[in-house]
């Protein structure tokens, strides 16, 4: 070896040759060795059972406000979360693993288990709604309400058939009553907007009178609040969090896909959220490092892998950037996520998701943190919607963004989003 370059080309053929043999192997510290899975679908199905089973059987029996544990941060004061963590639970679970449950039976083993568990979350729902369960959820006391019952609405709108024509006509129309009953709350002037806007998009599918001003309002005002490059304020401020993934890009689209065939002017084409959208899951793809970790930067970090939702959601939507491919986002990904739900602490004794970033660290959650909002983490598996033949599940492995760069491999440029649409 003669030069510096022949040792960084080394470097490089190795990196990428070991790849393949790494990409599964959920890079942990030391002191919290795992066992390697080689199945990446395989290993989200169980993921996704692993949160979705504790909570969606306690419900469909009306034992959850009975069983599930209430755990928040230790610094917290409020004392409303045994209130309304049960629906942030339920909303959250479904609005991250719909589209998987959308899928159906197949007859296939997943196909059955995905049978299995809408069920259940078809009965949850019924006991849920139903003001005279013991389960009824909170959907009209405080503010946290409005927050949650998008996530619900925005399962309904991710699951058409298995989470809303499949109800029974009486559930369906306790389910509609109770979106509609956050109306008499005024949402904060910041991402809640799109809170609102998703509750009344799903009661238009239900086809009830649904409210265009709450919606018109909502995507006007995020209009304004773009500052650039795909990202757009929360509010009139930017802040550096995963807002614009837990909640803005992806409601956006969610909100925007449902009314392109309305004739209003909302401020926002779907088109150019969609554009912007695509930039911020490359640049979320960049963030992943060849570990399989990202920047533990601003407020929520105990949503987990939730704050990838936006990447998450472009894969979903076949809809990810030119430069970036499923199987290297399925791969990224799958190192996030086995980096944190593998991590000792994650999970309690009897199944239930405790506050954490990666593991049990309860100091990290925020004094609206409770046990129900760390289930935002399953909007980081919406690629399960997709079917196991996609080239997201199927495609050879492949080397993500962060570890090509850092194996020294030659790659383009990285560039802002230049807006194209007027």
């Amino acid at each position: 070896m003669n030069t510096r370059r022949d040792f960084l080309k080394l470097v490089s053929v190795a990196s990428l040759a070991a790849f393949q043999t790494s990409v599964h192997s959920n890079p942990m510290p030391p002191t919290q060795p795992t066992q390697p899975k080689t199945d990446a679908r395989a290993y989200w199905v169980e993921i996704a059972e692993r949160l979705a089973r504790p909570m969606l059987t306690a419900l469909s029996k009306g034992q959850l406000k009975a069983t599930m544990p209430v755990e928040i941060g230790p610094k917290s004061k409020r004392t409303d979360r045994p209130e309304v963590t049960h629906l942030e639970a339920v909303g959250r679970l479904l609005a991250g693993l719909s589209p998987w449950l959308e899928l159906g039976d197949d007859g296939s083993a997943e196909g059955h288990l995905r049978g299995e568990l809408a069920a259940l979350a078809r009965l949850a729902l019924a006991v849920g709604t139903d003001p005279k369960s013991p389960d009824f959820l909170n959907f009209t006391i405080g503010q946290q309400p409005i927050v949650d019952t998008a996530f619900l609405a925005q399962a309904t709108l991710r699951a058409p058939n298995e989470l809303w024509t499949k109800l029974p006509a009486g559930v369906q129309t306790n389910l509609a009553r109770c979106l509609e009953s956050t109306r008499d709350r005024k949402p904060a002037a910041n991402n809640w907007l799109l809170f609102a806007a998703t509750a009344e998009v799903a009661l238009r599918g239900m086809g009830r009178f649904w409210d265009r001003m709450r919606v018109d309002y909502a995507l006007r005002q995020h209009a304004q609040w773009y500052v650039g490059d795909g990202t757009y304020g929360d509010g009139p401020n930017f802040h550096w969090d995963y807002y614009n993934s837990f909640v803005i890009g992806p409601m956006l689209l969610d909100i925007l896909s449902n009314l392109q065939k309305e004739e209003d002017s909302w401020g926002l084409t779907y088109a150019q959220a969609l554009e912007r959208s695509r930039r911020y899951a490359q640049v979320q793809e960049r963030m992943i490092s060849p570990e399989g970790t990202f920047p533990p930067v601003g407020r929520s970090l105990a949503y987990r892998m939730g704050a990838l939702q936006s990447l998450a959601h472009m894969a979903l939507l076949n809809q990810l950037p030119e430069a970036v491919s499923p199987a290297q986002v399925r791969c990224a990904l799958t190192a996030v996520v086995h980096r944190m739900m593998d991590a000792p602490g994650t999970f309690d004794a009897k199944g239930w998701l405790t506050i954490g970033f990666c593991g049990h660290q309860p100091s990290i959650g925020e004094d609206y943190i409770s046990t129900g909002s760390t289930y935002l983490c399953s909007v980081g598996l919406l690629p399960l919607g997709l079917p196991a033949s996609h080239p997201f599940w199927a495609a050879p492995d492949e080397p993500w963004t962060a570890v090509k760069v850092w194996g020294g491999v030659d790659l383009s440029p990285d560039h802002a989003l230049k807006e194209t649409i007027a």
